[in-house]
């Protein structure tokens, strides 16, 4: 009789439906909580642990503990070192280990400090159960009964069955994890990094002006200019941190929209914005037009996070645009949303080079716009603060003539 035919129909029944739904769960929680309530039919159960083999197979470490009781003591974050341990033998041969009385078990193995803990628990006997994917070992399922004696062949023949599903599932949302938390540790690091410059450079931005206004004595013409050049790369600079602490904060989830009622996009928006870009709109002798009038109906938004999307298609109108050439801001309004657009004089986009945009560390591969230099971050932070807003943006352009960049934003509610 193969191992199948020894399961009974409610058995088999569980064990399909193990196999077919913990595979679509993306997290370990989720996949060791629906193998504890799942199974409680078929397993004696009162405690479910998920240890995964980490540091290159030198340690165990408990990821995710369910009990039926408290307190648990044994719980996430517990570590072992896997050399010179009984666990090593259990992923050494790959076979499911139980073990029917773990307090005789601490007697005879009285340095096991995860059995002390688990007896000091109340658990009496445990199966544990190694997880394997093509010949890897990636964790231990320990599955813990406050009896004695819970566990036979028949449980093991029952784990078994549903083994490598279950090592495949629990190693793809531990990838899953791993990923997810690297990316936070690498925003949250963006943002620190970042942050700890932008106040150093703006001194040395503020020093300079000092120097260049001739504060602290007059200048020579020669000095002048290698100010000026000093205080240009620094504000280069800052432009570059802004980007990355606009992008720090979207990916690590503090930013988020706060819509505010009544907001004069003029006013409160859009001369903010050219306020913070005065000097490399002077340094391109960008002509700024504000196609806005001043009794423009008042919009729902968030003027902060819209005031990022209109400093980045602004500066990006005076980087890429012409020397002396023309940058229009406008501002269209409907019954249910509004729309803003920048237009710039210059080299403009390819139809090719429009899928490069909006697209984060993204630029389009046309040699005159990687004459400017930049990062591919602000199309990318725009398009999310729109989407946020449940709004869309698009661009167009007449390669060599000019581009232009819009976005619209619904308005469920419109602003007195």
């Amino acid at each position: 009789m193969s191992p199948a035919q020894s399961f009974s129909v409610d058995e088999r029944a569980i064990l399909d439906q193990v196999n077919q739904k913990v595979a679509a769960s993306e997290s370990i929680e989720r996949i060791i909580d629906f193998l504890f309530d799942s199974t409680e039919k078929i397993f004696p159960c009162d405690r479910i642990g998920l240890s995964l083999i980490e540091d290159e197979g030198r340690r165990v470490v408990a990821h995710y503990t369910r009990a039926s009781y408290e307190p648990v003591l044994l719980s996430k974050g517990y570590a072992e070192d896997l050399q010179g341990s009984s666990l090593a033998e259990v992923v050494r041969r790959g076979v499911p280990r139980v073990i029917s009385d773990l307090e005789s078990y601490l007697k005879e193995h009285p340095h096991s400090p995860s059995t002390g803990l688990l007896v000091k628990e109340g658990v009496r006997s445990s199966m544990t159960c190694p997880l394997a994917v093509e010949g890897r070992n990636v964790g231990l399922l320990f599955r813990s009964s406050r009896r004695k004696d819970a566990y036979d062949d028949h449980q093991v023949m029952l784990h078994l069955a549903v083994a490598e599903r279950l090592a495949q599932a629990v190693e793809k949302a531990w990838r899953i994890e791993q990923l997810s938390e690297a990316n936070r540790s690498y925003f949250e690091m963006l943002g620190f990094v970042s942050h700890e410059l932008k106040s150093p450079l703006a001194s040395i931005i503020m020093e300079g002006e000092i120097l260049s206004k001739n504060y602290m004595g007059d200048l020579t013409p020669e000095q002048k200019e290698h100010v000026g050049k000093m205080i240009g790369k620094a504000e280069n600079l800052l432009g570059l941190i802004r980007e990355y602490l606009d992008l720090s904060s979207l990916e690590g989830g503090s930013l988020r929209i706060d819509s505010k009622p009544g907001i004069d996009l003029r006013s409160q928006v859009v001369e903010p914005c050219i306020e913070v870009l005065k000097p490399q709109i002077k340094e391109k002798k960008s002509r700024m037009e504000i196609a806005i009038a001043g009794d423009a109906p008042r919009v729902s938004c968030d003027p902060d996070a819209l005031g990022i999307v209109l400093t980045n298609l602004i500066g990006n109108g005076v980087k890429y645009g012409n020397d002396g050439g023309l940058v229009r801001i406008s501002a269209g309004f409907a019954p249910d949303s509004f729309s803003m657009s920048v237009w710039n004089e210059g080299p403009g986009f390819s139809e090719d080079g429009k899928k490069m945009l909006f697209r984060r560390f993204s630029r389009i591969s046309d040699p005159e716009l990687l004459k400017r230099k930049g990062t591919g971050l602000g199309l990318y932070t725009t398009w999310r603060i729109v989407n946020l807003h449940g709004g869309r943006i698009w661009a167009r352009s007449e390669q060599g003539k000019w581009a232009e960049f819009s976005f619209t934003i619904p308005q469920t509610k419109r602003g007195d």
